[in-house]
Formats: C-alpha cells, sequence, structure tokens
C-alpha cells in the first residue's frame, strides 16, 4: 500500500467539576499529534500544542502558547504543513472534531475550520443518523475533510469487535495488553492550572492518548482491511463506516449491470408487512451427550444456493413469459419449492451468481493465503478479510429479503430459504437412513439438532477418530446428492454435548483427535453480553465441571 501520511490526534479540555465539557465555556488547553507513514513503526512527527509553560518531554516538540486562539491556529496551520492523508483518533468524530469547529467559532477564529484539502472549503459538523439491523439506531456526527480520509477508531472497534466495555482504556487492555497513563478526568484542570511539571503530566497523558489509536490501527490492521474491502465492493471509504450493508451490495451490482449494459429500476422502499417463511430448525433432542457429537456445516448456504439454482432479479420468470418464449420446464427454467420460475443458466446466466462467484472467489484465495501464512498478525489480518467477503456474500440473500431496502425481491429470498429447508430435511433423511445396523454400520445414526445451515449428527461410537471418519464420510455422501457448488463440509465435533435448547448449547469443539481446540458454547450467559460478570463466571465454572473434568457431579454441587 501507498505510504500515506497518518495523522493521529487527541485534544485535552479544562472542564469544570462534574460537567461535561463544553465548548462555549470550557477551554481547549492541549492538542496531541503523532504522525506516521503507513508502513513505519516508529512516527515522524510527535508535538504537543500547549496552552501555557510546559516542561521538555524525550523525543517530543512542545509549542507553548499564551492565548487558545493563537494554539488553535497554529493547530490548523500544521494540519495543513502535514498534509494528512489519514486523520485518525478516538472517538473523534462525535467529541474533537465538534469540539474544535464549535471552540473556534465561539473565539471567533473565522479562519480556522479549514481542514480539507479543498483551499476555500469550510469544514462542519453535520448530525447524522446511522441505523440498520446489526447495528442498531446511533446519532452520530460527521465532519467533511475532503481529501483526507477519517478514521475514527471507536466507530470501528463498536462494529467490528464484540467487547463488553469500548472505552480506549479496556479496548487498548484487550488488543494491545496496555493501558492509558494514570490521570483521571477530574484531575485535568487541577493539573492545568498547576505548575509546568504537571502540566507535563497532562501533556504525555495526552500523546498517549493520540498514539494509542494509531497503534491500534497497526495491530487491527484495519486501513488495510478497510481498503480491502472499498476495492471488493467499490464504495468510497467512508461509506464503510458511515452505512450499513446494502450500499455495498447495490454498487457490486451497478457494477455488473454497467458491464452488461443492464439498467436497474429505481424503487420507492415502501417497508411492506409481507413475511417469508425463514430457516429451519429441526427440534432439538435435549440433554447430555458423552459420545461425540459430529457437525456437518453447509459452505456458505445461502450464496451457494443462489449460484446452485441460478437465482437472480435477471432470472426471474413468470407464467406469461414462459409461455411467450416457448421454455422447457426443468432444461431451460425451473420451479423452486415455493413456486418461483428462475431460468436456468443456460439461458442467462444471473448477476447475483456471477457477484457472488467474485466474492466467494476473492475469500477462497484468502484462506488459501491464510493456510501457509505463519506470522499470527498476518493471520488476523487475512481472517478479517475473509469474515468481511463472507458477511457481504451472505448479505446478498438478506438484500433481496429486506422489505424495507432498496432492491428486494421476495421471490428471491423465499426461494432461497425455501431450498435450504428442503437440503435440512434432505440432510437429516439421508444421514439417518444411511448410516443404521441394517448397513452394517455399528449403530443407527440420530441427528439430535439441526440449524439454518448445519446438522448435528449422533453417529454412535464413543472414540473421537471414529466419530471424525463417519462425519467425513457423511458430508462426501450428501454433497454428491446436490447440485454444485452446494458442498456439505464436516468441520469439528463436539464432545462432550450438553444441548439446552434451540440455539443454545456448549461442548468442548474438536478438530483433531488428539486435543480439544476450545470450549465453544453458543447463546449462553457465558458469550451474552447483556448480563453481569459474576453470572458469567459462575456459569463458566459450572461449564469447565460438566465439559472439561466431566464431573456432572461436582457441577451440581
Amino acid at each position: 500500500m501507498a505510504p500515506l501520511r497518518i495523522l493521529s490526534f487527541d485534544i485535552e479540555c479544562a472542564g469544570r467539576k462534574g460537567v461535561f465539557p463544553e465548548a462555549n465555556q470550557d477551554p481547549v488547553i492541549q492538542i496531541a499529534n503523532v504522525v506516521t507513514r503507513y508502513g513505519d513503526t516508529k512516527p515522524f512527527v510527535r508535538n504537543v500544542f500547549c496552552l501555557d509553560t510546559c516542561s521538555l518531554i524525550v523525543n517530543t516538540q512542545i509549542f507553548e502558547f499564551d492565548a487558545e486562539e493563537k494554539m488553535l491556529m497554529a493547530w490548523r496551520d500544521f494540519l495543513e504543513k502535514v498534509d494528512p492523508d489519514v486523520i485518525i483518533g478516538y472517538n473523534i468524530a462525535n467529541f474533537d472534531f465538534p469540539y474544535l469547529l464549535d471552540r473556534a467559532k465561539h473565539l471567533k477564529c473565522t479562519k480556522f475550520p479549514y481542514w480539507s484539502r479543498l483551499k476555500n472549503l469550510q469544514s462542519h459538523a453535520k448530525e447524522t443518523n446511522f441505523s440498520s439491523k446489526q447495528m442498531g439506531n446511533r446519532d452520530t456526527k460527521a465532519t467533511n475533510t475532503n481529501g483526507r480520509l477519517q478514521l475514527d477508531l471507536l466507530q470501528l472497534i463498536q462494529r467490528d469487535h464484540q467487547l463488553r466495555s469500548y472505552t480506549l482504556n479496556s479496548v487498548c487492555a484487550h488488543f494491545l495488553g496496555e493501558q492509558k497513563e494514570d490521570v483521571h478526568h477530574t484531575m485535568i484542570t487541577e493539573l492545568f492550572n498547576g505548575t509546568p511539571e504537571s502540566r507535563r503530566r497532562l501533556a504525555v497523558y495526552c500523546l498517549k492518548d493520540a498514539f494509542l489509536p494509531q497503534r491500534l490501527m497497526d495491530k487491527l490492521m484495519c486501513l488495510i482491511n478497510y481498503t480491502e474491502m472499498a476495492r471488493v465492493t467499490g464504495v468510497p471509504f467512508n461509506y464503510l463506516l458511515a452505512r450499513g450493508q446494502q450500499v455495498k451490495f447495490i454498487s457490486q451490482l451497478f457494477r455488473k449491470a454497467l458491464e452488461q449494459q443492464l439498467v436497474i429500476p429505481n424503487l420507492r422502499s415502501e417497508g411492506t408487512e409481507e413475511q417469508y417463511e425463514g430457516a429451519t430448525v429441526i427440534e432439538p433432542t435435549r440433554g447430555y451427550y458423552d459420545v461425540p457429537i459430529a457437525t456437518l456445516d453447509f459452505a456458505s448456504l445461502y450464496p451457494s444456493i443462489i449460484q446452485a439454482h441460478n437465482l437472480c432479479y435477471t432470472t426471474l420468470l413468470n407464467k406469461t413469459s414462459v409461455e411467450k418464449l416457448g421454455l422447457v420446464k426443468d432444461e431451460d427454467y425451473i420451479v423452486t419449492p415455493n413456486g418461483d420460475m428462475f431460468c436456468t443458466s443456460k439461458i442467462r446466466k444471473g448477476l447475483l451468481t456471477q457477484i457472488l462467484e467474485e466474492l466467494l472467489g476473492a475469500r477462497k484465495r484468502a484462506k488459501k493465503e491464510l493456510a501457509v501464512e505463519t506470522d499470527t498478525f498476518k493471520k488476523a489480518v487475512l481472517n478479517g478479510r475473509q469474515l468481511a467477503l463472507k458477511v457481504s456474500a451472505n448479505s446478498v440473500y438478506g438484500i433481496t429479503g429486506a422489505t424495507v431496502g432498496k432492491l428486494p425481491c421476495l421471490a428471491i429470498a423465499s426461494s432461497t430459504t425455501s431450498y435450504g429447508r428442503q437440503m435440512i430435511e434432505r440432510t437429516k433423511e439421508e444421514v439417518e437412513a444411511r448410516y443404521t445396523l441394517a448397513n452394517g454400520y455399528d449403530h443407527d445414526a440420530q441427528v439430535i439438532y439441526g440449524d439454518t445451515d448445519s446438522v448435528m449428527v449422533k453417529f454412535g461410537p464413543k472414540e473421537l477418530a471414529k466419530a471424525m471418519d463417519l462425519g467425513r464420510d457423511a458430508a462426501e455422501y450428501v454433497s454428491s446428492k446436490f447440485i454444485h457448488p452446494i458442498k456439505l463440509e464436516f468441520e469439528k465435533v463436539y464432545f462432550p454435548y450438553l444441548l439446552i435448547n434451540k440455539k443454545r448449547y456448549a461442548g468442548l469443539y474438536w478438530t483433531t483427535p488428539e486435543k480439544y481446540d476450545k470450549m465453544d458454547s453458543k447463546g449462553i450467559e457465558t458469550v451474552r453480553r447483556d448480563n453481569c460478570r459474576l453470572v458469567q463466571n459462575v456459569i463458566e465454572t459450572i461449564l469447565r465441571k460438566i465439559l472439561i473434568d466431566q464431573d456432572v457431579q461436582g457441577a451440581q454441587e
């Protein structure tokens, strides 16, 4: 990637006791800046703009000012001189940017709000609202810095990582294993009103707060991942944080449609109440299993159904068009389980199929690189990339079913889920019919639970290796019954396994018979974030006793 210049900054305000700083009263007293070239480990500029005097800090330029207006203007000139490509920080979108703008307005620094690369364009903080199914409703502010990208790490981490707390301190403790300087926000004004030494302590704190987002960005490699995502989906970089999934998909669709000279209708989204049947959940046979339970998963189920059956906006037919074109059933077109008709790929290959091929192809490449990569961190990046591609591929189905969306098409969405239901049922039948005592196997296999795209099978044998072989065999056997690219994969065995209810279970997760990989739990209090730590710890201890020590009696006590 190009050696972009990245500015990470943080501001400190002298607030009043017990009141959140307000721009019309509380001055900005320090601005810390760290400038790095992308790919370098060390920053080439480290400085702090301070109001009043401040003792020296190793390796850092200190600029002292006697008036706040002078400091703000000097910072703006510094911004222009450094001319960063990317501006980052922690909660800069909702706090630092708007605060600086409001403060400058209050102090009547009219030349201050020019931060963009367009010399005579002012920067404004606008109120925006972001809402999506995944994130809920969020009120945010957006500031224009035309020509410079913004990356607010708070927003990024809230989007991509499920944590219990999103303060800079706990996020850094989680990812970097270090914390902020020890200055409580109530001490800031006190330190500022003290001596040059105490202001130095504050400056060190401020500088660390500017440096941590830079470290987080390098560690999580978000710039690469997001650049990759923008490249694959063809949306401007800032959409990735400010918008939801749909815009990424629509832009890919536009790209493909343009190549084939198709026009996409501009539908008004009137959220209809129309519902369609979702995925199947096979009724769980609840209980505690002390024999290995094999899990068979469909690889990217919905995307592969769309590809296999060529479901698309461009291939959807109705009765009149079938008669008019004189198409032959099962050769030129298919009828899906819920009665919709789509033409086959020999007549026309759907756009959705092509988009999915690209996304899943890119994902396959990332996974291939992931397999040979040794550096743990690069591994995480590639993993991030393949997950982003997976989310994009899976959202193709979601957009056809989002009645409030830009291009809803319930025929595609309900056909996809109806095929999915049919496949889960068929998998259950095939497995239970083949692996029986009558066919010379040691046990009758039983499907104890099935969710959207996976089934849990109790094959019967007590040995892990045997259960794994049967799992692999079953996956191959069932895959052969379906059209390419639909593929059932054997991924893991749970042993022991505690099935509490639909979407709630726990077990030890084995991929090799030698040693278990981890304790895996779904929907149980240990993985939910809406309860207190005590509940989490108690339940975790109980699960450890049941699953790892296999001491059910001890767990009850």
